[in-house]
């Protein structure tokens, strides 16, 4: 059964500057166990909530497939970490989800492209290696709630 593996709510940017510098620290407590969606704005408490540049990519989603293992969502900062939904596959629909409190629909919009952040967050090749695997970026379609665990899926 598909599950959301990981949900990561970051208030702060960590990649600034330059890689070779190294990431700023994590914020505490931004991989929870709960998010609240509000449509065409994002996640609320997440540092892309409601910016206007960001609104068709206000919640990115990335298949733990994709990733290295022990990889996480710190290390690639998207939102929404799945398992068993190939998400890069869903450009142009809309991935609806329902972690058991009613259905959250993602508009798919576009790629997540991965960046040079990669090689050294994960390690060297990860940039390339995450070439068209790196997730997508979302517009929400409706206020709701997800959460870690299993969930229904449904591609429209």
């Amino acid at each position: 059964m598909p599950e959301i593996v990981q949900l990561l709510a970051s208030p702060v940017h960590r990649y600034l500057g330059r890689p070779a510098d190294g990431p700023t620290p994590a914020a505490p407590g931004e991989l929870v166990e709960v998010v609240q969606i509000r449509a065409g704005l994002g996640i609320v408490g997440d540092r892309y909530f409601g910016k206007p540049a960001h609104r068709d990519a206000s919640v990115t989603v990335i298949a733990r497939e994709s990733l290295p293992p022990g990889t996480d969502l710190v290390e690639v900062r998207r939102n929404v970490l799945t398992s068993g939904i190939a998400v890069d596959e869903l450009i142009g629909s809309v991935l609806v989800l329902d972690s058991g409190q009613g259905p959250v629909s993602l508009r798919v919009n576009r790629p997540a492209r991965p960046c040079a952040w990669m090689d050294v967050t994960i390690g060297p090749g990860a940039w390339k290696a995450l070439r068209g695997k790196g997730g997508v970026r979302c517009t929400p379609l409706n206020d709701g709630i997800l959460r870690v665990g299993p969930v229904q899926v449904t591609i429209e």
